[in-house]
């Protein structure tokens, strides 16, 4: 046995030097994301022409359980997400053969692109460029060449977005009054720019033994080339592009712009691939980084200080692990005071490192890492690790110290002794650990989000658990067979510690005083319970407690239809709002969205991260300031969330909120003013906060609508109608120029000067069929009328969002005073409805499930008693510690924050099996001691004084280990975790008080009962 634990100690401490670590298990629900560039789409024909026809494409895909969509100008971004049990590549391959069916987009319309596959937690970092004097364009190109590139290379990396600075393009601007003068047709225009910069294939041919390739080479980089290219001939002279069009380097229209501490900057955000170990990609992302700085020009810098999730990952999970080793350090304690024997000490304390290492190998076999879930399931076991061979070595001791004060011919053999001491207490520790692992099962009942990131929590528990009985069964039998044997040291122990003495002698003279007060002992007991129920009916309710990420994730939005331009300066004063709070040093900013970025942000808002470091204030006081601040900008919606927070809320109700009210409907208008209606109603509900509504909005448009009649009349087809709309106005790429590796679009578009107002398009040149010219509002109304700014769809059904925080109160509560308030204040139209989701909904459904899982589990644990003490009633008795347990859970929680959360249930969950322990050696105890002929009140003092000493060592070394993680709930990684604590330490420590002193009560009285 002893090889065997030395080949686990060197088999698990390589197996933990490469485990992968994260913040949290793998969140990722198997969601695959479908990307559309709707070349200058209207939102409305956007939804009608792009997003419906994907939508219905996929629907009716295997294990498709929901599909959202946002349809934006010019972008259409489709949401499918599946089950938690489809497998993620499978369901991008479904997706992928759904839309090689889809073939009806209109002209203009990119192919549907799926977004690069990344985890929930995927988004590892964000950098900005910034530069004094070099030009945005150059900063952009720097951005987008030199540093994603070689960023790109590095493995694990899925995506890197770039927003911010300007694009560069090769622009071909024409202008249509010179189009007039030389006579030149836009058909003639487009036909010769199409083949403007390509090269032509020749062939090959053969001469003097040798093969040659013939090429054409026409492509060029330099715009004067290019605009020295002939259109036609007229009267002997050629007309060339630069006669009717002004060709030159520019920057593409913009659709995002980006910050840094106020400053312009190109930001880049970068996505991991899903089972990418994050610590280890960030150490080579940042060795890029460094070598990329150095080649760049002097005055661009790449800021690092935004975001970076390694830091919260080390943060976190070194918190959690000095939990874990100060829990560990205050086990050891308690074992010394009580044994005082370093001997009995190290045989009870070798328990931990091979009960973790075997937990570590089972995760590594299983695919887990090491992450703040599974190091808390090992910081919440590491009291109990002890108590089965605290328990055995404790008995075994006992044993070996009567055993020596028999008279010599008496004594028996020292394995034979080991062995019977470690037999009579077997089974009883047995059923007690199979019981917590029974208790703690209800936890892997759960699905969803909930199931993802607590399931290893439990795993990492119960295998630890598991393998400290298999340690007590086995090496502390021979452990103590060989440290423990000594006859001198025996003597010197044989009447026990100073404390084991003085606590047995206190406890008998209690407990025999106890027996006098019977009825108000039990009485009080009972009020206890009474109390503890009414408790938890008045606490208040929340799916996960608050994360303490260290950086906000703030979301800015105004009016929609805003020019960016303006958009940029609201974001501007918000970040100058949050650089004036102490606590915050770094802000970046977001306006608008990037190409093919997962959001579908309009110019109306901006979305800006912030790493904060809190000083002398608390975290409320904190975000009291930050909403203040932000709220005194006029015209805006502010929403303040944090990184990871703000991604759970996304994946759960696709929003950007903890609760989401969804209605749905048909006229955009309508939900609009319903929507605003329920925003008033609940606005002034206790706990609400960042509470906004999604800005689906008339948004100004000009719309060119053809007259047919004249449209014949002057013989021009629809098709070179909505072609030269096509060009004219919003522009088209007609080929590429390649500066070495770099490609680079060639734009065709009317000069800014006849395309930047209402009269400019009104007056905007059309070619007949004869070939004369005339303004488009001779064949076409042209008006300023409104559209929606963007269409937001669930399930095939159009939806309008209103969605809030909560702040200082819980989230239930908050939820139904919402719930109620829409139902007696807001009558919706027929035909619309509202729905709730966000993580209220995660929390009911996870509590209803718990509490199915619980039930069952309590009906596990009592046959299991029954079945070691064959008795109904003995069996109550011990059951007996699961209220009394209760009663210090729930006076735990009312102390701490009074509010019950998912991890406070596990809590209870794994109290109760922890509980249920000291009753099982109490009452085996008695039933020994009854066999022996013993007397009631005689065995029940004795029986008691016998187990005193590992039920307190078992109790308090489970107990005590949890208060660095119930002290620590606020600091990262542990928020989780202390819930679960702060439960499991309250009620350990009322079932042991009550336990030494009521079940003997009760035992008492029924066994009079029985044995009359």
């Amino acid at each position: 046995m002893i090889v065997a634990a030395l080949l686990l100690l060197i088999a698990g401490s390589y197996t933990t030097s490469r485990m992968d670590i994260d913040v949290f298990p793998d969140l990722n629900a198997p969601t695959v994301v479908i990307l559309t560039e709707a070349h200058g789409l209207a939102p409305e024909e956007v939804e009608k022409l792009v997003t419906f026809p994907i939508e219905t494409s996929i629907n009716g895909s295997t294990g498709l359980r929901r599909v959202r969509s946002s349809s934006a100008e010019g972008f259409s971004i489709v949401w499918a997400e599946f089950g938690w049990d489809m497998d993620t590549y499978n369901a991008r391959q479904i997706i992928s053969e759904k839309l090689m069916t889809l073939t009806d987009l209109p002209k203009g319309v990119d192919r549907p692109v799926l977004a690069p596959q990344s985890s929930l937690m995927g988004e590892i970092m964000i950098l900005a460029l910034t530069s004094e004097t070099t030009s945005p364009m150059q900063l952009r190109t720097m951005a987008d060449w030199n540093v994603r590139t070689r960023l790109l290379s590095e493995s694990g990396v899925a995506q890197i977005t770039v927003q911010g600075g300007d694009f560069k393009e090769y622009q071909i601007l024409i202008d249509p009054m010179k189009m007039r003068y030389y006579d030149v047709s836009m058909s003639e225009v487009i036909s010769v720019c199409k083949g403007i910069n390509e090269n032509a294939p020749g062939g090959f041919l053969n001469e003097h033994g040798n093969r040659y390739i013939i090429r054409g080479i026409i492509r060029t980089k330099d715009p004067k080339e290019i605009a020295e290219s002939v259109i036609k001939t007229a009267n002997g002279y050629p007309i060339k592009v630069s006669d009717i069009a002004q060709v030159k380097l520019g920057a593409a229209p913009k659709i995002g712009l980006a910050s840094y501490k106020g400053n312009n900057a190109v930001v880049m955000t970068i996505t991991k691939q899903p089972n990418v170990n994050t610590l280890e990609l960030t150490g080579n992302l940042k060795k890029a980084i460094a070598e990329i700085q150095a080649t760049l020009p002097e005055d661009v810098k790449i800021h690092t200080d935004i975001f970076d999730q390694s830091q919260f990952i080390e943060t976190s999970v070194n918190n959690v692990q000095k939990a874990l080793i100060e829990g560990a350090i205050l086990v050891i304690v308690i074992l010394f005071v009580f044994l005082m024997n370093y001997r009995t000490t190290v045989i009870s304390l070798l328990a931990i490192p091979l009960s973790l290492l075997v937990a570590i190998i089972t995760l590594r076999y299983m695919g887990i890492t090491i992450n703040t879930m599974t190091l808390g399931g090992m910081a919440i076991a590491i009291g109990s690790l002890v108590d089965d061979a605290i328990i055995d070595v404790e008995n075994v001791y006992k044993r070996l110290r009567e055993n020596i004060k028999l008279p010599e011919k008496q004594r028996k053999s020292i394995l034979t002794v080991v062995y019977d001491a470690s037999v009579e207490i077997r089974a009883s520790i047995l059923n007690a650990t199979l019981i917590i692992i029974v208790a703690f099962a209800p936890l892997f009942f759960l699905d969803g989000m909930e199931g993802r990131m607590l399931k290893p929590l439990g795993i990492a528990y119960i295998v630890s658990l598991f393998a400290s009985l298999l340690v007590a069964v086995t090496l502390t039998p021979v452990l103590c067979s060989m440290l423990l044997t000594g006859e001198k040291q025996l003597l010197k122990h044989e009447n026990g510690s100073w404390l084991e003495r003085k606590l047995r002698t206190s406890y008998q003279s209690s407990l025999t005083r106890i027996f006098n007060h019977k009825r108000l002992v039990l009485g009080v007991t009972g009020a206890l319970v009474v109390l503890a129920i009414g408790l938890y009916m008045s606490f208040g309710r929340s799916f996960l407690p608050p994360f303490n990420e260290g950086t906000l994730t703030i979301n800015v939005s105004t009016v929609p239809g805003i020019s960016l331009e303006e958009s940029d300066k609201l974001g501007l004063q918000a970040e100058k709002a949050l650089l004036s709070i102490p606590e915050i040093t770094v802000v970046e900013r977001r306006t608008g969205r990037a190409e093919l970025a997962e959001h579908s942000f309009g110019s109306n808002s901006s979305e800006l991260d912030a790493p904060f470091t809190l000083k002398d204030r608390p975290r409320e006081e904190f975000l009291r300031e930050v909403r203040y601040k932000l709220g005194a900008i006029a015209g805006v919606s502010v929403e303040v969330g944090q990184p990871i927070s703000h991604r759970m809320n996304h994946m759960l109700s696709g929003t950007r909120s903890s609760i989401a009210i969804k209605l749905f409907g048909q006229d955009l208008g309508k939900m609009y003013q319903v929507a605003n209606e329920i925003k008033t109603n609940i606005s002034d509900i206790p706990g609400v906060a960042d509470l906004n509504v999604e800005q689906q909005v008339e948004i100004p448009q000009i719309r060119i609508k053809p007259r047919r009649t004249l449209l014949a009349k002057y013989g021009i087809p629809l098709n070179e109608f909505s072609e030269f709309v096509d060009i004219a106005f919003a522009g088209e790429k007609v080929s590429d120029v390649f500066e070495g590796q770099r490609k680079y679009d060639v734009v065709l578009r009317y000069n800014d000067q006849y395309r930047n107002s209402i009269e400019a398009v009104r007056s905007a040149m059309i070619d007949t069929h004869d070939g004369k010219k005339i303004p488009l509002h001779f064949v076409a109304d042209i008006e300023s009328i409104t559209g929606p700014n963007t269409v937001s769809r669930e399930n095939v059904r159009r939806k309008i969002v209103i969605s809030a925080n909560v702040a200082e109160r819980d989230l239930r509560s908050v939820v139904n005073d919402i719930q109620a308030k829409v139902n007696e204040k807001v009558k919706l139209p027929e035909g619309y409805h509202v729905e709730y989701g966000g993580q209220f909904e995660s929390e009911a459904a996870a509590s209803r499930m718990l509490l199915i899982a619980s039930l069952l589990a309590l009906l596990i644990i009592f046959m299991l008693l029954y079945q070691e003490f064959k008795n109904v009633t003995l069996t109550s008795v011990i059951m007996l510690n699961l209220p009394l347990a209760l009663i210090g859970g729930m006076i735990a929680i009312w102390m701490s924050s009074s509010v019950i959360s998912i991890p406070a249930i596990i809590g209870f969950i794994t109290l109760f099996g922890i509980a249920t322990r000291n009753g099982i050696l109490l009452v085996s105890r008695y039933e020994h001691l009854a066999e022996e002929g013993m007397p009631l009140r005689e065995r029940i003092i004795k029986g008691s004084a016998d187990r005193l000493n590992p039920i307190l060592m078992t109790a308090l070394t489970a107990a005590l280990a949890l208060i660095p993680l119930a002290m620590a709930g606020d600091k990262p990684g542990n928020e989780i975790q202390s819930p679960m604590a702060i439960v499991i330490l309250g009620g350990l420590l009322s079932s042991t008080l009550l336990n030494a002193f009521v079940i003997p009560l009760v035992y008492e009285r029924i066994k009079k009962k029985t044995e009359k």
